[in-house]
């Protein structure tokens, strides 16, 4: 099965991760206090190299390209909205479009104004509020140029790191926060959607969930079966619940596979090592798992978009295979009636991945963070082989 004509192909990127110098939002604030993982600093200087990047992306054949725009650089203080951030990213969409690059713009990725996280962020019912405000200039001022617009990155991941597992700003461990984060986070999403199509009524709306494929350690142990059944209802589907018929596509994040085994003797559940293939930073690769995830998605009857799927890979000897086996994944789901209309690979380029800081390389484009040079990873030109393929 080829991919049919019109199939989107492209890669994704997040402001913090490689705009640099984001002074204003609670992740800057808090990578001072964590020298263990450096500074983000200037990144790889995507606010001032965009052209470059893009460029590049035009070379590999892609049609489309997801960026985030950084809340903090728009409103850095409530109500004080910055009209040059917002004229910036009005020059990046226009250049994605005389580049006839379609555009999936994310209003939230896991960054906030200082000014917000000082008041509780998400927990704050007050986000919600705040939320809606930056969402209505931003659809106000950019909404004529966005292909897509994808309202929250990965709710889950950012309430269970930030929350549960406290491993990223403001690093709490509490139950309740985090099931109030989750909430406010739906609400959000719910009152986005309606902004945005208030503003942009012909503008597909969606999010961008992360999926995880949760497996029985014993696929014949009923209490394995059990705790993986639940484990993929809370993480995989809760947000869906929660937000009900607010969407008008699903972007679906695939990185990895999770087996589980229940142990009786102390009660517990815990995660079964990983014996296949890993990334560099000892993800599990199996691309079995996307197909997985996505025939879970076909009961929503939405369209499918793949807006982030990629590994951390510095010597690109893993990463043409990856994508190879993933995008056959993507195919055989397709067979078996799920509607995906694209593949975004992360990354566009290597980046600040967040607590593990830059050693991680997921970009297609490899960045020498010393001179900011670019180079074009041989991979890179196996997904080009595809997207050439769809534009047939």
């Amino acid at each position: 099965m080829s991919l049919p004509s019109q199939f989107l192909i492209g890669a994704a990127t997040s402001s913090h991760q490689v705009e640099g110098n984001n002074i204003y939002n609670d992740w800057w604030e808090w990578e001072q206090s964590r020298p263990d993982i450096g500074n983000s600093g200037r990144a790889t200087d995507h606010w001032n190299k965009y052209k470059e990047d893009f460029a590049l992306a035009k070379q590999l054949g892609h049609t489309a390209h997801r960026f985030s725009i950084e809340w903090s650089r728009i409103e850095p203080k409530p109500g004080a909205f910055n009209r040059k951030a917002i004229e910036h990213y009005r020059e990046v969409l226009e250049e994605l479009r005389r580049l006839n690059i379609k555009s999936f713009v994310t209003l939230h990725h896991f960054t906030n104004p200082v000014w917000l996280a000082k008041k509780g962020g998400w927990e704050n019912g007050y986000a919600v509020d705040r939320f809606e405000k930056y969402v209505r200039y931003v659809a106000q001022h950019l909404g004529h140029l966005v292909d897509f617009w994808v309202t929250i990155n990965e709710p889950m991941v950012y309430a269970s790191q930030s929350y549960w597992r406290a491993d990223w700003p403001p690093q709490k461990r509490t139950l309740r926060g985090m099931l109030r984060v989750i909430r406010n986070m739906a609400y959000g999403h719910m009152i986005a959607y309606r902004v945005l199509h208030s503003i942009t009524p012909d503008t597909p709306v969606g999010l961008a969930k992360h999926l995880i494929a949760y497996l029985p350690e014993h696929r014949r142990q009923l209490d394995d079966q059990i705790m993986a059944g639940l484990e993929d209802w809370w993480f995989n589907h809760r947000f869906f619940s929660l937000t009900g018929n607010t969407h008008d596509f699903i972007g679906v994040n695939y990185y990895f596979t999770t087996k589980l085994r229940v142990k009786l003797f102390p009660p517990r559940f815990m995660k079964v090592p990983w014996e296949g293939a890993v990334s560099d930073i000892n993800w599990p690769i199996r691309p079995e798992g996307l197909t997985h995830v996505l025939l879970h998605m076909k009961k929503y009857n939405l369209p499918i978009y793949i807006t982030e799927n990629g590994l951390a890979d510095a010597s690109d000897s893993k990463r043409s295979e990856f994508i190879r086996s993933h995008i056959k994944a993507v195919k055989k789901a397709m067979q078996q009636g799920v509607n995906v209309r694209g593949y975004l690979h992360w990354s566009l380029l290597d980046n600040f991945e967040w607590a593990d800081g830059f050693k991680p390389r997921f970009g297609l484009i490899a960045v020498d963070y010393k001179t900011l040079e670019r180079k074009i990873r041989p991979s890179a030109y196996v997904l080009k082989a595809f997207a050439d393929s769809a534009n047939i």
